[in-house]
């Protein structure tokens, strides 16, 4: 996308003259991210230990000692660095209590709701910094109530309870995490009648199925006593300032309208562990529940009840407009450094946060290694990162950089900065969870999959240095090779589904026992996640890669033909769903059609000014034509986004990602139409089959406003 300042030089100049002169080619400046000149695993293991040396949860005095040491890493770099701020609503725990009695003839039983520290941990001295275990945004209150067995929580569980004859109205739901995200566990929860709800890690997926496993620190899985928190706000950014910046002195609505929006849950909720889950579990009678809702081999025999055991859960919580801080850091490109090119992780933990978020902040800070390099050559530090773009890196980066504080952080500089970045911001590249394991992956939106293919074939696998990244990626993959990003699950949830900027997120390895819980540490990760910190190394060098390209390319490597194929199949696959429902979907075909014309034609217009250069084009000024079909490039994406939102769920503005309505980490195309067929089919009326037709025609329109944006011409 930008040309060197090599290339700028005037024809009059000898090509001796350039040879010896000009600066090296960017290949050069690339090779500086491929990970075995990258740096060394040393000094990202460095930033990992510095930065999880003590619990650092959002609005603490810790999360402020990392967002310094961010700082000062970018500013030693020569990096222009500073610290965004926002006064946001935190919750914190300030009471709780949980006890069973098992039965009318048993004495109760009395939680003490601890997650254990073990023979030689080491951060025992701080071991408790840690918060109590809870759910941030959990609804404050005390119940009591028969206990139900609902499995995973999810709508479909319900469905089966009610098959079964079970009534869950005025019950305390017990849940299994593994499927959805718990603040929909917890909505769930509400709507099927309960007055509660309580969320524990099973052995059968997060303690190695039981047995003779061993756990942490022995082996990877969650010990009995760990416990996986988290918050249960289905929302995006601060409550209070829905829409809006939460800046010093801003609007804010109050707790009563947060309440009515939906998006808090509405009954008290707490996780715990999986050793107070099976005392629960052990305590509920009724019917066996179904075979794939029981637990491991050794587990006790699961059952729905409702009851015998009783709970009484007792929860109350403090709200607290915290300030979070934003480190930004930048690097100007030379031609065009009004766009931008994004690389983000947020930095707070819910505890230590070795892996989550952690292993993608020393990753970020990875990057400015070759940085500090390229700054040492005054004569080419700016070809080296590029021409066209400025990159930030936020830690998310003109290249920007930022490394957000929780993801209200980065939700907040969105939606301050949400004209700005409309107009100007080429991508969005996201690293949260780095490393939890071996496998890489890689989502995105379709436009970007040629290029995560290219990085990754660029570097080294850290765990067989016989083949590149995309060799292993390749082999290990049994569905589609790269994921979408409809899930709300991270930051890049602002830059696409709220204002559609193309983004990508990387990591190595997929979920983790220890998620959330206070054996996320650097123990976890030195003996499970990366014993070497080799793959750390080699996601930081993917990363670079594909910003890099993004950033130096002279056209934006975005391919839409990759684009209108996802959406053909996945609108295929909703017209065989729908078949017997009177829903036609040729509005959407004949939209992705025209997409797939819109993207082959400028394909092709690249393919003419590439060709056409040469000696005499030099004296031409090819840049308004460079820039204007970048425009439409970058643009295209914004097109997918409709300014009324999803139904009921107006912050979400892009109609082909977003998250499903009953699992904010689930992640669907369409998310509007989903949405109305899921209404349909519980409603079945005339109008509600109607609705359905209307999101179809909605995502039509869509698709045809990207289609006419990529051609560049008014109709």
């Amino acid at each position: 996308m930008l040309k060197t300042t090599g290339a700028t030089f005037l024809a009059i100049a000898t090509s001796f003259f350039i040879l010896l002169f000009s600066p090296p080619p960017k290949s050069y400046y690339h090779s500086l991210f491929i990970s075995s000149s990258l740096s060394d695993n040393a000094s990202i293991s460095h930033h990992l230990r510095t930065l999880t040396r003590r619990p650092h949860v959002a609005g603490s005095q810790a999360n402020a000692e990392a967002a310094s040491y961010v700082l000062s890493t970018l500013s030693a770099c020569n990096i222009k660095a500073h610290i965004v701020s926002y006064d946001v609503l935190l919750t914190y725990p300030d009471s709780r209590s949980l006890t069973l009695t098992p039965s009318p003839s048993e004495p109760p039983i009395t939680f003490d709701l601890k997650q254990e520290i073990y023979e030689g941990d080491p951060y025992a001295d701080v071991a408790d910094e840690v918060l109590p275990t809870n759910h941030a945004y959990a609804k404050s209150g005390s119940v009591v109530g028969p206990v139900v067995y609902v499995n995973y929580g999810r709508v479909e569980d319900y469905g089966t309870l009610k098959e079964m004859g079970v009534n869950v109205t005025s019950t305390v739901a017990l849940a299994r995490y593994g499927e959805i995200y718990r603040g929909d566990i917890v909505m769930n929860a509400f709507e099927a009648g309960a007055i509660g709800a309580l969320v524990y890690t099973d052995r059968k997926d997060y303690g190695g199925g039981g047995g003779d496993a061993k756990w942490f620190p022995d082996d990877k899985w969650m010990p009995p006593s760990g416990v996986q928190v988290g918050t249960v706000y289905n929302g995006s950014g601060d409550p209070t300032t829905p829409g809006w910046a939460s800046s010093e002195g801003c609007e804010r609505v109050s707790v009563e309208e947060v309440e009515s929006s939906g998006d808090v849950p509405l009954i008290p909720s707490m996780p715990i562990s999986g050793a107070d889950g099976e005392t629960i579990l052990r305590s509920i009678g009724g019917q066996i529940a179904k075979d794939n809702w029981q637990g491991s081999k050794d587990a006790p025999t699961y059952r729905v009840g409702p009851g015998p055991g009783v709970v009484n859960l007792e929860y109350n919580g403090k709200q607290v407009i915290a300030t979070i801080q934003n480190v930004m850091g930048v690097i100007e490109g030379v031609e065009e450094p009004d766009r931008f090119v994004i690389l983000g992780n947020h930095r707070d933990a819910w505890t230590f946060g070795a892996v989550d978020p952690n292993s993608g902040t020393a990753a970020l800070l990875e990057l400015n290694s070759p940085s500090c390099r390229l700054h040492k050559d005054s004569r080419n530090y700016k070809e080296a990162v590029g021409n066209h773009d400025e990159q930030l890196f936020c830690a998310i980066g003109m290249l920007r950089s930022m490394a957000w504080s929780v993801l209200p952080g980065s939700t907040e500089w969105v939606e301050e900065n949400r004209e700005l970045l409309a107009s100007r911001a080429v991508a969005y590249l996201n690293v949260d969870c780095a490393v939890s394991g071996a496998g890489f992956h890689a989502s995105g939106t379709p436009q970007l999959d040629d290029l995560l293919k290219l990085a990754a074939q660029q570097v080294q696998d850290p765990d067989n240095s016989s083949q590149t990244i995309y060799e292993q990626w390749i082999q290990s993959t049994e569905s589609s090779l790269i994921g979408r990003l409809g899930g709300a699950g991270s930051d890049y949830a602002a830059f696409l589904q709220h204002i559609g900027v193309p983004a990508a997120d990387m990591r190595f390895g997929a979920g983790y026992p220890v998620y959330h819980s206070m054996y996320d540490d650097y123990t976890w990760m030195e003996k499970f996640g990366d014993p070497m910190f080799h793959r750390n190394v080699a996601v930081a060098s993917v990363w670079g890669l594909v910003a890099l390209r993004l950033a130096d390319e002279e056209f934006l490597p975005f391919n839409y033909h990759s684009y209108a194929l996802e959406l053909q199949k996945r609108a295929e696959d909703l017209e065989n769903e729908m078949s017997d429902k009177g829903i036609t979907f040729s509005p959407l075909f004949k939209s992705i059609e025209e997409l797939s014309k819109a993207a082959r034609k400028i394909n092709y217009q690249k393919k003419e000014i590439k060709e056409a250069k040469g000696w005499t084009s030099m004296w031409r000024n090819d840049h308004v034509k460079v820039r204007e079909l970048n425009d439409r490039l970058m643009m295209a994406e914004r097109a997918f986004t409709d300014r009324d939102g999803l139904l009921r769920r107006l912050w979400y503005k892009h109609l082909i990602y977003a998250p499903s309505r009953h699992n904010d980490y689930g992640s669907t195309s369409f998310p509007g139409i989903d949405d109305a067929i899921e209404n349909a089919k519980n409603l079945n009326t005339a109008e509600s089959w109607h609705v359905v037709q209307h999101e179809v025609w909605r995502v039509a329109r869509a698709v045809k406003h990207a289609s006419l944006v990529l051609d560049g011409k008014l109709t």
